[in-house]
C-alpha cells in the first residue's frame, strides 16, 4: 500500500529523445512532476508538445532517455521489457480515445480479458468483471455487444475494464475525444467518482478546456517542458442529465447536495465535489 507521504507518480528531469533518421527530436526535456495518490488532474498542451511522450513514460509504455521515474516509490524507468508488462497489467489502468473494445465479444468478456493476462481463475474473472461493470454504472449491460451500446457506454465498458486489477493509476487519453457533450459528462463522472469514492488517482491527457475544469489540477507542457502547474479552485461537476446544448454545471456545493444520488437513466454515479488530493469535503 501506498501513503500519502510518497508520490504515486514521481518524475525527475525526465528527458525523450527519438532518433528519426538523422535527426533528433526532443519530445521531453527536463521535465518533472510529482501525483500524489487519490489525485485527479490533466496534462494539457498544443500537439507535440510532449503530451504522449509524457503518458507512455507514466504508463511503462516507453522508457525516458535520462532522468528517473518512480511509480509508487519504485524505480521504474529502466526496466525489462516483460517487467514492465507486468507492471502494466497489475498496477495502470488504460482509457483511450478509441474504445478498443472486442466487436463481437460482450461487454463482460471484454472487462475479463486482463484477468485472463493475469492467470485470474473463470470464475472469480466474471465476478470482478462484474463489479467492475456496476462501478461504471453498466451491470445492466454485462451481455450487450459494443454495436449494441451507446459511444458514453462503450467507453466506460472501456473505464471497467482499465479498473479491474484495481491499478495504482488510470491514465486516461482523450478520453471524451470521440464522444457528444451527454456522453462525454457521462465518462467524467464515471472517472470523478472512481477518483472520489475510491480515491483512485486519474491522469487525464486532452485537448478540451473544459473536460480539463473536472480535474483538480492541469499540467500545462510546451515542447517537452513544464510550463505551468495549475489548481483549479472549483472543479466542474459531470452532471450528464443536465447536459443541454452543451451546458456543464460548476461544483457548487449546495447544489452537488441537492443532485446527489440522482444518476443518469443508465445508472451514471452522482457526484459531490471533493478536496484536492484526494480528501473529502468537509
Amino acid at each position: 500500500m501506498n501513503d500519502m507521504e510518497t508520490p504515486v507518480i514521481e518524475l525527475r528531469d525526465i528527458t525523450k529523445v527519438y532518433q528519426m533518421g538523422e535527426v533528433k527530436v526532443h519530445a521531453l526535456r527536463g521535465a518533472s512532476l510529482k501525483v500524489q495518490p487519490g489525485e485527479i488532474l490533466t496534462i494539457m498542451g498544443p500537439s507535440g508538445s510532449g503530451k504522449s511522450t509524457m503518458m507512455n513514460v507514466i504508463g511503462c509504455l516507453d522508457q525516458p532517455t535520462a532522468g528517473t521515474y518512480l511509480l509508487e516509490g519504485d524505480d521504474v524507468g529502466h526496466l525489462h521489457d516483460d517487467e514492465l508488462a507486468a507492471i502494466r497489467n497489475r498496477r495502470i489502468g488504460f482509457v483511450f480515445q478509441t474504445f478498443n473494445l472486442l466487436a463481437r465479444t460482450s461487454a463482460l468478456q471484454n472487462v475479463t480479458l486482463p484477468l485472463i493476462y493475469a492467470g485470474v481463475g473463470r470464475s472469480e474473472r466474471r465476478a470482478k468483471a462484474k463489479e467492475a461493470l456496476e462501478a461504471v454504472g453498466l451491470g445492466h449491460r454485462l451481455d450487450h455487444l459494443p454495436t449494441e451500446l451507446s459511444g458514453g457506454q462503450q467507453q466506460r465498458v472501456a473505464i471497467a475494464r482499465s479498473l479491474v486489477n484495481s491499478p495504482s493509476i488510470i491514465l486516461a487519453d482523450e478520453p471524451t475525444g470521440n464522444l457528444d457533450s451527454k456522453s462525454g459528462a457521462e465518462v467524467m463522472a464515471v472517472l470523478q467518482g472512481l477518483n472520489q469514492e475510491r480515491g483512485m488517482t486519474v491522469v487525464l491527457v486532452t485537448h478540451d478546456p473544459v473536460i480539463a475544469r473536472h480535474t483538480e489540477r492541469i499540467v500545462h507542457l510546451y515542447d517537452g517542458e513544464i510550463t505551468g502547474n495549475e489548481v483549479v479552485e472549483d472543479p466542474l461537476v459531470a452532471q450528464p442529465e443536465r447536459v443541454e446544448a452543451g451546458e456543464i454545471q460548476p461544483a457548487d456545493r449546495r447544489m452537488a447536495d441537492r443532485e446527489a444520488g440522482a444518476g443518469s437513466e443508465d445508472q451514471t454515479p452522482a457526484l459531490k465535489p471533493k478536496a484536492v488530493g484526494g480528501g473529502e469535503v468537509a
